[in-house]
């Protein structure tokens, strides 16, 4: 069990009584206060501006200083909601007609066609708009649904947001522990979702071209889908200006039965594009200010 400190304790306190507010507002009080903590964090978190509009500016070289600038600040507050409605999930009602007030669900079908095939199913999403909101949206389409997922260092942060995210019946597979997990979930017959899009360090990961730039990114999903032919179905959720949320279905994709290493980093840099080109419709509410971009320039030389 991972050690609680003193510096974990207070943030706790301090998440819980931001919680305990933000779910007494009525929910567009509640995610207006989100976006101004969202703008207001600019000041408080300089270091992860800077990177944010590094990051940005370098996959968007067209912006103009101004455009730049709006986009990045936009980016800021798109977490900030981001952050209330991940507190706020749980208050979702699975029966009732949330999930028609809220969402706009469109080609979900080519999930239900996947799930047909009896081999389980791989969600291909990113850290995109509110992607947190799939455990409900599982639940009220029947579906068993599991969650590849980064344990938290606070421990105590950590236990809060899987009791919210397994509220409506997600399994919370550990990434530490990864293809063994995702494997078993499969042959249960469930969705299971991972995020393709944060930096995988080597082994286990090729350099994909992610906005003109080499990003590390595990090999782990092209190569259980390639191996076991399991179907992946892409699944984004975006926020739209009236608070409901964008949620739409990609085809389905089987992957080449072949274990040969090109071919696998040739499906790795498929998945890939597919996230980059989901972003692309609304770069604001992408995760841009952590490190995705870790490959040096002598790592691809080395590899080329």
């Amino acid at each position: 069990m991972a050690t609680v400190s003193i510096k974990h304790r207070v943030e706790y306190l301090a998440l819980r009584v931001v919680a305990a507010i933000v779910r007494l507002l009525p929910r567009k009080t509640a995610l207006n206060s989100g976006r101004g903590l969202g703008r207001l964090s600019i000041r408080f978190l300089p270091g992860r501006y800077r990177l944010a509009k590094e990051n940005l500016s370098r996959a968007l070289p067209e912006l103009n200083a101004q455009e730049l600038e709006d986009n990045v600040r936009k980016n800021f507050e798109h977490i900030g909601i981001s952050g209330v409605e991940m507190l706020r999930l749980d208050m979702l009602k699975v029966g009732g007609d949330d999930l028609q007030r809220y969402f706009n669900l469109e080609n979900i079908h080519f999930l239900h066609e996947a799930l047909e095939l009896n081999k389980g199913v791989l969600i291909l999403t990113g850290h995109l708009g509110f992607w947190e909101a799939g455990h409900f949206v599982m639940a009220e389409l029947g579906i068993p649904c599991a969650a590849v997922a980064k344990p938290l260092k606070n421990p105590l942060t950590d236990r809060y947001f899987t009791a919210i995210r397994t509220f409506f019946g997600t399994e919370i597979l550990n990434s530490r522990k990864g293809a063994r997990r995702i494997l078993k979930s499969l042959r249960e017959k469930r969705a299971v979702v991972v995020l393709l899009d944060q930096n995988i360090s080597p082994p286990g990961s090729v350099a994909t071209d992610f906005f003109g730039r080499k990003a590390y990114t595990t090999t782990s999903i092209a190569n259980i889908a390639m191996k076991y032919q399991v179907p992946i179905v892409p699944i984004f959720f975006l926020r739209q200006l009236d608070g409901r949320y964008k949620t739409w279905a990609e085809p389905m994709l089987m992957l080449p039965d072949t274990s040969e290493e090109n071919d696998i980093a040739k499906n790795t840099q498929l998945l890939t594009d597919i996230i980059e080109t989901a972003i692309r419709r609304d770069v604001t509410q992408w995760f841009w200010m952590h490190k995705r971009w870790r490959v040096k320039p002598d790592q691809v030389k080395e590899k080329e």
